[in-house]
């Protein structure tokens, strides 16, 4: 199906649920004595159907207002409010208004029982009654957000609503991690919580709330009381193939000024801790920038493969990960928040793999190289922060500092054979050190004047980046055109990059009727230079090239911008749009080749939001977008760079700056229906990028070593994605189920050396989840996951594969006896490429004791206990036009007895 077809036929399914008009019923509920009612509740449904189209809870004057669409000539309304006798009637499909008297009708009270709902909704909020989605089994509020209907917790801790990544993660109203809120989802006990709250088109800056609408959902944590000391605490000890440790402490208290949280994790039990303090919600634009300040890795040694299984089956690490986050309250109105945070992480990481890698050259069977690589990893870093915010109705300040510094190394010893290479065997010793400072400080503040606002922001940052990598000897290279000199023992790549950015802007806002327009200037420079060698280290040459292995390089984009934002908030409709003109000045310098290069261009970047809710429980929406990209200082360096010791990179000096344009365009259908407990939605989206440069790497047909060049030429990358997910909670059999299906299609020009080809891959994921606690003895989660994977190279090879892909997980707890818990998981990843079939399955049993009256648990746990050591499969690179079979080292069978605990 082409992408015009696909369009159509998205089009049509986004049409069918407008086929039918939409009808709005309004009025005003009283008693007999003509007394408004508030918070009476009015329900649309469709005649001998156990279904509701749409719901209205009156005000405190008793009106209320509900859309709906349905194809009935007739529909039933019902009205229910407390102590009033319910009201049933079958109205006409059509708008009309009704007004409505009830009865007095008293309720005998038998018993004093408070029964909440599971899911209950006002406005844009709907809450979540923990204690309907856990079992016995769940300590932590990670382990119950898993199951509830329309939240998804990704494997990297993002917490996704309706599909999409929430903006916001408070406690009690208060967003003490700043979107690093994997360690309190992960460490917060269950039973501190009261509720769950998502808060949907969620604007977190106050000044703007009815302003300047979102189109993303936060989510508030509401604890039992208003000041929580809580925490929790694991310490447990193993053995396996050495003694095995593992240590979590993280204590946290929620107060109405203060907050903190001190979170201590250290194992060697494959764990990883080190990333929970990872930003994974960013907030509003409008709060300024915030980035995860990581390290620039342009070079690598040799990387041992890692497998598509739970990082605990192979991460074979000794870590240590320390953090402390805290919030005050610095003044009595308590718009002023202080918010202080610092983790400091330790890590050694030992990897080890064996692969076989079959390329094809020219549509015939070329080298074999099979490879192993064992690797160990060195990680030391310190980040901090410091916030000071204040986000009140009459003013917006927030100013962000952060420092970070890494002393990281990586080491690898490799062994490589080709089956056509002249020398059959080849051993290397690699070593990279590279230490990297990074600074940044970001600035937004917004002051009413008059009945407008005026918007500041300044965002500055620094990095420096060294890096050196060490190959020897240097006989193990064999890179097209490449030979070291001949009394080299080792070869070294020297490598420094320094990082300067600043964006300044100011807007003036102004709103009318719903309205809201944001003309904005601002100017937006980077610079970055790049100093690199590739030295012999025995007689310091440059392999008798000169400057041809060197680069001294400064790329700069100097862009002063004119934009004018546009936003509405209505009943029914949310718009926000930015239409940008851009000024973009990009300049290099490259004074080893009397080289200069620039570029002047203008640019309209729009982009665009539409979302329409209905019928109290749809929503639909579209977005479009342009951008255009020039291209940063790594597709711009002229000098020869081993980036890896298997490659090395260079760009022709004649090559123009690199111009990269992209055009996206989606949709959106929604339905989220509390009162059943039914939530799905449906996404299509394309893309085309289209770029002046494209990568042509040439293979050595013989080694399987390769050289990164890049050709001027205009070259599409075209995308086509379809995914849909549909979610229910099942009251009666206490089973929460979803299931989903995403499709995506990339077609890509390319080119292996001067061969052009098209790169076509169509990726399919079929995924099921399922939680179960209908039992008292028994509970259930289990997720399963089918991806299909195609292949082509048309032009150079033809189909280059199929690889399909199957993975399961089941987890099951029996309670045979009180406070005793037996638990099975079963992990099962299986990889085929249609001839060969690579089956892993993975086994664990565990034993829980638990101490109710104290609140700890006694955790005796078997892990992989078919002591299964390496992980097999396949995979298809087509990039190099090839195909890897991979053998993985996993750890073994290993056995740890914990004790777990709550602070408080």
């Amino acid at each position: 199906m082409n992408m015009k077809k696909n369009i159509s036929f998205f089009l049509m399914l986004f049409m069918v649920v407008f086929t039918f008009a939409q009808k709005t019923i309004s009025g005003k509920i009283t008693d007999n004595d003509g007394v408004a009612i508030p918070s009476a509740s009015v329900t649309i449904e469709e005649p001998g159907k156990d279904a509701i189209l749409a719901y209205g809870i009156t005000n405190s004057k008793g009106e209320y207002k509900v859309t709906f669409t349905s194809p009935e000539s007739n529909v039933d309304l019902k009205v229910k409010a407390f102590n009033q006798k319910p009201l049933t009637k079958q109205i006409s499909n059509s708008d009309q208004t009704l007004n409505f008297k009830m009865q007095s009708e008293a309720t005998e009270i038998k018993e004093v029982q408070l029964k909440t709902k599971m899911i209950t909704a006002r406005g844009d909020t709907i809450s979540y009654d923990l204690k309907a989605f856990n079992s016995k089994n769940d300590r932590t509020l990670a382990d119950v957000m898993k199951k509830i209907p329309g939240i998804e917790v990704s494997t990297d801790g993002t917490i996704k609503y309706q599909g999409n990544a929430i903006n916001k993660f408070y406690v009690n109203g208060k967003d003490l991690m700043e979107g690093g809120y994997g360690t309190i989802n992960n460490s917060l006990p269950k039973d501190a919580v009261q509720k769950v709250e998502v808060l949907e088109n969620h604007q977190p800056v106050k000044i703007l709330q009815d302003k300047v609408p979102s189109d993303q959902a936060a989510i508030n944590i509401k604890l039992k009381n208003s000041v929580t000391m809580t925490g929790r605490g694991e310490v447990g000890a193993g053995l396996g193939e050495q003694l095995l440790w593992n240590v979590k402490l993280t204590p946290m208290f929620f107060g109405q000024k203060s907050q903190w949280v001190v979170n201590y994790k250290a194992n060697n039990v494959g764990e990883q801790v080190e990333n929970e303090g990872n930003i994974l919600a960013f907030g509003s634009g409008w709060e300024g920038r915030r980035i995860n300040a990581g390290q620039n890795s342009w070079l690598n040694v040799e990387n041992a493969n890692t497998p598509n299984l739970p990082v605990r089956r192979y991460l074979m690490n000794n870590v240590h990960y320390l953090s402390a986050n805290y919030l005050v309250n610095i003044d009595k109105k308590k718009e002023w928040e202080l918010k202080a945070s610092a983790n400091y992480t330790n890590n050694s990481v030992e990897r080890e793999s064996h692969s076989e890698t079959d390329y094809l050259v020219n549509g015939q069977a070329g080298p074999r190289v099979t490879q192993d690589i064992f690797n160990n990893f060195y990680t030391d870093k310190l980040k901090g922060e410091l916030i000071f915010t204040k986000n009140a109705k009459k003013g917006f300040f927030k100013n962000t500092t952060s420092f970070s510094q890494y002393w990281n190394a990586d080491r690898a010893i490799t062994n490589r054979i080709s089956t056509s290479a002249s020398t059959n065997s080849r051993n290397g010793a690699e070593a990279l050190e590279s230490p990297t400072s990074s600074f940044q400080n970001s600035l937004s503040t917004i002051i009413p004047w008059k009945e407008k606002m005026v918007n500041v922001k300044s965002y500055l940052n620094y990095q420096t980046d060294r890096q050196t990598l060490d190959i020897a000897p240097a006989s193990y290279l064999e890179i097209p055109g490449f030979t070291p000199g001949a009394n080299a023992e080792s070869v070294r790549q020297n490598f420094r990059l320094k990082t300067f950015e600043a964006n300044h802007s100011a807007n003036l806002g102004f709103s009318a009727k719903g309205w809201t327009f944001t003309p904005e200037v601002g100017f937006n420079f980077k610079s970055t230079t790049l100093n690199s060698s590739l030295t012999n280290l025995q007689n310091g040459d440059y392999f008798g090239y000169g400057d041809k292995y060197n680069n001294d390089l400064t790329y700069s984009t100097a862009t002063p911008y004119g934009s004018l934002g546009v936003n509405y908030k209505g009943e029914s409709w949310m718009l926000f749009a930015n239409f940008p003109v851009n000024s973009n000045n990009i300049k290099a310098d490259d004074p080893l080749r009397n080289v200069s290069k620039s570029s002047n261009k203008v640019t309209f970047e729009p982009n665009l939001f539409v979302q329409y809710s209905f019928a109290s429980f749809w929503k639909a929406s579209v977005t479009g977008n342009i951008n255009n990209n020039f291209g940063e200082i790594n597709s711009a360096y002229s000098g020869y760079m081993m980036t890896s010791p298997n490659g090395i990179s260079v760009m022709d000096s004649n090559n123009p700056i690199p111009q990269n344009n992209s055009k996206t365009a989606g949709s959106r259908i929604e339905y989220r229906n509390p009162l059943n407990n039914l939530f799905f939605n449906i996404n299509y989206s394309i893309g085309d990028t289209k770029r002046n440069l494209v990568a042509a790497p040439i293979l050595d047909p013989v080694t399987g070593f390769t050289l990164i060049q890049y050709k001027e030429l205009e070259n599409h990358s075209k995308t086509n994605r379809f995914s849909a997910e549909v979610g229910k909670y099942f009251p009666k059999f206490k089973t929460n189920a979803s299931v989903s299906y995403s499709n995506a299609l990339t077609k890509s020009d390319a080119f292996l050396g001067d061969t052009p080809y098209l790169s076509k891959n169509n990726a399919q994921n079929y995924g099921f989840k399922l939680n179960n606690t209908y039992f008292s003895w028994m509970s259930l989660d289990y997720t399963l996951s089918f991806s299909r994977t195609k292949q082509d190279n048309i032009g150079l090879s033809g189909r280059l594969g199929t690889n399909t892909g199957f993975n399961h997980n089941l987890a099951t707890f029996f309670y045979p006896i009180e406070n005793h818990t037996i638990g099975f998981n079963w992990d099962q990843i299986n990889t085929s490429d249609g001839t060969r079939n690579y089956n892993n399955a993975f086994f664990d049993l565990s034993y829980q004791f638990s101490w109710a009256k104290k609140k700890i648990d006694f955790e005796l746990k078997w892990m992989n206990v078919g002591n299964r050591k390496v992980f097999e499969t396949y995979s298809i690179n087509d990039r190099t036009n090839s195909t890897t079979y991979s053998k993985i080292q996993l750890r073994p069978s290993q056995v740890m007895l914990t004790v777990k605990f709550n602070f408080k």
